[in-house]
């Protein structure tokens, strides 16, 4: 191996067009896909206080912001749905009338033919109790598992929801559904659905390694959770990285088209280790807490926020994800597009 003096590494750095040529990792536009809130009854955005610059949309405001993206590149949309009423099954999940499949329907119109329109699957927004998953005081004999607060959620009783969920959106014109409530069997059970009624060609991501994380505060907030008690009985364990790959494995058994792991920054150990093992895309959610941690520090004059940004969404690209979702989606297209 040559040694210095001959050989000098900072060769490769020493102008911004030589840094450009060598540069491993690459980020662009079409790798970043956008999360979207959409809420029943408003008349105009309503902004959400712990992730500034991000709002609940109205349906007019939601097809503007989703044709500004198909105008900047961007890969998707993800929607999510924050209903007027919730009950204890979710049912305005799979209601043709719900705010979700409503908004569905109308950005698949809208901005279908420029961008993938995708949809998150999961009850959470729309129970009355904040879990993603129908509870039960049964046992644990038909895969219910006990929450901290001593009710059940039953696996294969939200899998029947997650299958009535996943057609009421493909119907409404959703070209990916986003997986994730973390169900055993979930992939393989909307994948049957879907195509024994003909749809076929929807694509499913599976947030197969989605973490009991504490940075998913101000997502709870944008979505008006109704949680009660936590998700530990179905959503990982933060020190398990052997059984994110596990989980990876088993989703891209049962069908999933991608996989994913959620959150990005903290888990990026599980992301490389993830992306080495599946033969699937494998994507990363940037979730609402790195955003927000990101946003307070810019906002006390501590980092250079357009610099931290673009630095931790390169991060994720380099850890191995194909696609990352991040709530800075638009604006990072933007300066790509600029720079």
């Amino acid at each position: 191996m040559s040694r210095f003096p001959e050989a000098r590494l900072r060769r490769l750095r020493q102008s911004a067009p030589v840094r450009e040529l060598v540069r491993e990792t690459s980020l662009e536009a079409r790798q970043l896909v956008l999360p979207m809130f959409v809420r029943e009854g408003l008349t105009e955005p309503a902004a959400i206080g712990s992730m500034p610059g991000v709002v609940q949309h109205t349906i007019d405001s939601l097809k503007a912001a989703a044709a500004d993206a198909a105008a900047l590149g961007l890969g998707g949309v993800m929607l999510f749905g924050v209903p007027a009423r919730r009950d204890a099954t979710g049912s305005g999940a799979d209601d043709p009338k719900g705010i979700l499949n409503v908004a569905t329907e109308a950005l698949a119109a809208e901005v279908g033919d420029a961008l993938v329109v995708q949809t998150d699957l999961c009850l959470d927004e729309f129970t009355d109790h904040g879990h993603c998953g129908v509870l039960s005081e049964r046992s644990d004999s038909k895969g219910g598992v006990l929450s901290a607060s001593g009710t059940v959620v039953d696996n294969d009783a939200t899998l029947e929801r997650y299958t009535a969920m996943a057609l009421a959106q493909a119907r409404a014109g959703s070209q990916l559904l986003g997986l994730s409530g973390m169900m055993d069997g979930q992939v393989a059970a909307v994948r049957q659905a879907l195509d024994e009624e003909g749809f076929t060609d929807v694509l499913l991501l599976a947030y197969s390694a989605k973490y009991a994380s504490a940075f998913y505060g101000p997502f709870r907030e944008a979505v008006d959770s109704q949680l009660q008690g936590d998700r530990r009985t179905y959503q990982m364990d933060p020190g398990n990285r052997r059984e994110g790959v596990r989980e990876a494995l088993f989703d891209q058994d049962e069908g999933a088209d991608i996989v994913m792991v959620k959150p990005a920054m903290g888990f990026l150990d599980v992301l490389r280790e993830v992306r080495d093992a599946v033969d699937v895309p494998v994507w990363a959610y940037q979730v609402s807490g790195e955003y927000a941690m990101i946003e307070a520090a810019a906002a006390n004059g501590w980092i250079d926020r357009r610099a931290a940004i673009l630095e931790s969404l390169t991060s994720i690209r380099r850890a191995g994800a194909d696609v990352v979702l991040t709530y800075w989606a638009a604006e990072a297209a933007h300066w790509l597009r600029t720079r």
